[in-house]
C-alpha cells in the first residue's frame, strides 16, 4: 500500500521538475527549486535520510516528469519460473530493471534477462502492465510503471552479474523469499495462472 506522505512528495517533486523544465522566469525557478527542496525534506524526514542527498537525487531528474518504466522477464522451464537473487537485498526477483532510451519494451526486457541471468530469450507476450503503487510493492521514491513480458527461453547458461548473485528456476510451491521492491508473491502467482491459461489477455491497471 502506498504511503500518503510519499504520494505527496512524488507530486511535489514532479511539479518542481516539470516547472524547472519549462520556466525561464528566475523567480519562478526559485519557487520550483523551493518546492523540490520541500519534497526532499518530506522524504528525508520520513525515512531518516540526509535531505541534501534526496535533493541531489531529485535535482538530477530533468525534463517533464513522467513515470519510470521497470521491465521484467517471465521465463518458464518445465513449469518452473526463472528468478535471480539480488545482491542489494539478498532476496529473489524476476530478472529486469529500467528500460533504456532507444530500446523497445521487449528489447529492454530481453537485454535485462540476459544481463542478470545469462539466458537468451525472446519476448512473446505482454502479460501485465501495472502501476507499481497498486500492487503491494515496497514504497519507492519515484512513480513507476511495471511491464512484465512472457519470454521464450532460447539458450544460454546461468551466470551472475554486478546486480545478481544467483540464478535459479523455482516451482510455484517452493518459491524463495522475494524482493518486494521488485516483485510480489501475488504477481508471481498471477504469472503461473497465465502459464496455465495462455489465452488470457494482458492484465493492466
Amino acid at each position: 500500500m502506498d504511503l500518503q506522505w510519499l504520494a505527496w512528495a512524488r507530486k511535489l517533486q514532479a511539479l518542481a521538475q516539470s516547472g524547472l523544465a519549462y520556466s525561464e522566469n528566475p523567480f519562478d525557478r526559485e519557487r520550483y527549486e523551493a518546492v523540490r527542496r520541500i519534497a526532499a525534506e518530506m522524504v528525508a524526514g520520513c525515512t531518516g535520510t540526509d535531505p541534501g542527498l534526496v535533493d541531489e537525487l531529485f535535482a538530477g531528474q530533468a525534463g517533464y516528469a513522467t513515470p519510470k518504466v521497470d521491465v521484467r522477464g517471465v521465463v518458464f522451464r518445465d513449469d518452473a519460473i526463472l528468478l535471480v537473487k539480488e545482491r542489494a537485498d539478498g532476496r529473489w526477483s524476476l530478472p529486469g530493471g529500467w528500460a533504456d532510451i532507444g530500446e523497445s519494451p521487449a528489447e529492454a526486457t530481453e537485454r535485462e534477462v540476459y544481463e542478470e541471468s545469462g539466458y537468451r530469450t525472446r519476448a512473446v507476450k505482454l502479460l501485465a502492465f501495472y502501476d507499481r503503487n497498486g500492487h503491494g510493492h515496497t514504497p519507492y521514491i519515484f512513480h513507476t510503471y511495471k511491464v512484465f513480458f512472457r519470454c521464450e527461453l532460447l539458450g544460454g547458461e546461468p551466470t551472475h552479474s554486478i546486480e545478481t548473485a544467483e540464478v535459479g528456476f523455482f516451482r510455484e510451491d517452493s518459491l524463495p523469499e522475494l524482493s518486494l521492491l521488485r516483485v510480489t508473491p501475488e504477481e508471481i502467482a498471477r504469472f503461473f495462472e497465465h502459464l496455465r491459461h495462455p489465452d488470457w489477455p494482458t492484465d493492466f491497471d
